[in-house]
């Protein structure tokens, strides 16, 4: 038996064809991240301001950056973890890092060009706390900067906390469809029909 989740039927029915999520109605293809609107320290309104607004604020959630009473600055990344046994395939949480005034300034102030690729990487705590992991809040991480508007991806320090495993060794397809049905996309009987 092949160990390569792309020789799974549901992994080829997940990816082969439009499926409707029996929890949330909504149509998917293929595999998507799990997202998180806001870092975990952020207590006010998940409704987000313009991108635009957070040069001049001191206490603001926007699409990609947060600011909080003008001493905190975080940013929205990706943590990407392969999937064991087809390593170039990822699964995704979208989340939050925190970064220093300066680099948070740097990025902001780069953003709309794209070009930001040759900035950091910058060192960050994680800020988000992932369902079904241990705590994950304030774990280190390297924010890596990428070119054309695309998010920042976080790279974990090496330790032995599960999520640092995953994102060392890869994760499994069995592990992704738990995750999905944790955060309220149980599509497993999607796949199975």
């Amino acid at each position: 038996m092949s160990n390569d989740p792309r020789d799974d039927p549901r992994w080829k029915r997940l990816h082969n064809r439009d499926w409707t999520c029996p929890c949330c109605g909504q149509k998917h293809a293929g595999l998507f991240d799990i997202a998180y609107v806001r870092p975990e320290q952020w207590t006010g309104s998940e409704d987000c301001r313009p991108n635009s607004e957070a040069r001049a604020a001191s206490h603001i959630l926007t699409e990609d950056f947060c600011v909080l009473e003008g001493e905190h600055y975080f940013v929205r990344c990706v943590l990407e973890l392969p999937i064991a046994g087809a390593p170039s395939e990822r699964f995704g949480f979208g989340v939050w890092s925190t970064l220093s005034q300066k680099n948070f300034d740097l990025y902001v102030e780069s953003f709309d060009s794209g070009v930001q690729e040759h900035l950091g990487p910058w060192f960050g705590w994680f800020s988000n706390r992932l369902f079904d992991y241990p705590d994950t809040l304030n774990l280190k991480c390297q924010v890596h900067l990428r070119d054309g508007r695309i998010r920042p991806w976080i790279e974990l320090d090496p330790t032995e906390h599960p999520l640092a495993v995953e994102q060392r060794q890869g994760i499994t397809f069995d592990r992704i469809l738990e995750l999905y049905a944790l955060s309220g996309h149980d599509l497993r009987s999607a796949l199975t029909d």
